[in-house]
């Protein structure tokens, strides 16, 4: 099957060819697998390209942590969510109450200087949270660049107590587009203006508690319209937090695989995490390169099917699917 490469594609292939920094290279292959056409003749090219990433982004982490960046945040955890937005927003205070993590708070501005990664819980998993510093017109670090590209989500505070919540969003929106990233409430997959990266965003409307009758939360729905999902909530009463903690979760595009041995029981202690869309073989992967290279079959237990339905390789598994992997 011909592989019928874009000319973003293409683009983005001369991109890598050119590029004299690990960076460079990364946000390359980046842009290589968003243009990609996805089918069977590209199979083997996605896979390179994966490979390539994946060895870059280790490089650049072990390179990090040799000079001791003290920017430099390592994913950890299920799925690495940024957390940002304008001076005195309320993104430390949104973070501990979402966490439990004594973050540093403070009722004046650039209380948070560097960034500073938490461990969310939902569940039976912890997603990671990464504080960073304030967001304005003339206030951008270089650090924000590479946390809002790789991040699986964006969380963006807006302050409804402040004296134009409205203004100071969209002045730190215009500064964080400076990162190359278009924020989005969804992706559909279509490769959005060359070099510029989609990113899953959240909208968390904070002090809330503060807007009496929804007069203010009903200005910010109608200035931004249709372009986020917004979710109101209070860090002092904790309005909302847990459905913010569900709807990350959900934002970050992941799901969880518990893992059965053939006559035993479900290990439903420590499930597999894999990116929405999975197939059954991505999650052999996941548990050993020998059960993805020799697997034949599984069978599921879990919402879509009924129990012990025997799957193929490439059966797309769900949410807290149980999985039982023959080979």
């Amino acid at each position: 099957m011909p592989a019928n490469l874009s000319p973003e594609f293409k683009r983005a292939e001369e991109d890598f060819r050119n590029a004299t920094t690990p960076q460079e290279k990364i946000i390359a292959l980046e842009l290589m697998m968003a243009t990609i056409p996805k089918h069977k003749g590209t199979e083997k090219m996605q896979a390179d390209i994966k490979r390539r990433l994946s060895k870059l982004r280790n490089t650049e982490e072990k390179t990090a942590g040799k000079r001791g960046d003290a920017l430099h945040v390592r994913k950890e955890g299920a799925a690495q969510v940024v957390v940002a937005g304008p001076p005195n927003a309320g993104k430390s205070a949104l973070i501990r109450a979402l966490t439990g993590a004594e973050a540093e708070v403070a009722p004046y501005p650039f209380t948070t200087v560097r960034p500073f990664p938490y461990m969310m819980p939902f569940e039976d998993i912890q997603i990671q949270l990464v504080d960073t510093g304030p967001v304005a017109e003339d206030r951008l670090e270089p650090y924000h660049v590479n946390l809002l590209r790789n991040a699986d989500l964006a969380l963006l505070v807006l302050d409804l107590a402040a004296a134009a919540p409205v203004t100071d969003f969209e002045a730190a929106l215009r500064a964080m587009s400076r990162a190359k990233v278009e924020f989005v409430r969804d992706f559909s997959g279509e490769a959005p203006e060359y070099g510029v990266k989609p990113k899953r965003t959240l909208v968390a409307v904070n002090k809330c508690d503060q807007d009496e009758d929804d007069i203010l939360l009903d200005e910010v729905r109608a200035a931004l319209g249709e372009r986020f999902e917004l979710v109101p909530v209070s860090c002092e009463t904790e309005m909302n937090i847990e459905d913010l903690r569900r709807m990350i979760f959900e934002g970050s595009q992941i799901l969880r695989v518990y893992s059965k041995i053939p006559g035993r029981p479900a290990d439903l202690d420590k499930p597999f995490v894999a990116p929405s869309g999975s197939t059954v073989l991505d999650v052999a992967r996941l548990v050993h390169k020998e059960f993805a290279e020799n697997l034949r079959y599984a069978r599921i237990w879990g919402s879509e099917r009924f129990d012990g339905q025997k799957v193929q390789r490439d059966y797309v598994v769900h949410d807290k699917d149980v999985i039982e992997l023959h080979i």
